[in-house]
């Protein structure tokens, strides 16, 4: 995220603040400087998407190997 972004309270208002970023842009209607910084506002909240759902992703793989190595060990004491 840029230094001067805040950033968002939760995956959900990212995404509903990159789409009104999006809205905003092609309505065409921005001036050049309010276009560009919401494109990098834009940018920076598209980061903040791909890291937290890779990190969800880490941890979906983490409970899956968790439970497959339950279940295998649960499986072969019988």
């Amino acid at each position: 995220m840029p230094k001067s972004a805040t950033s968002p309270k939760s995956f959900e208002a990212a995404v509903s603040e990159l789409e009104a970023i999006v809205q905003e842009m092609e309505s065409g209607k921005l001036p050049l400087e309010d276009a560009l910084a919401r494109y990098q506002r834009g940018v920076g909240l598209l980061r903040y998407c791909q890291e937290t759902l890779a990190d969800a992703e880490q941890r979906v793989k983490v409970l899956e190997g968790e439970t497959l190595s339950d279940f295998a060990n649960g499986g072969s004491t019988s």
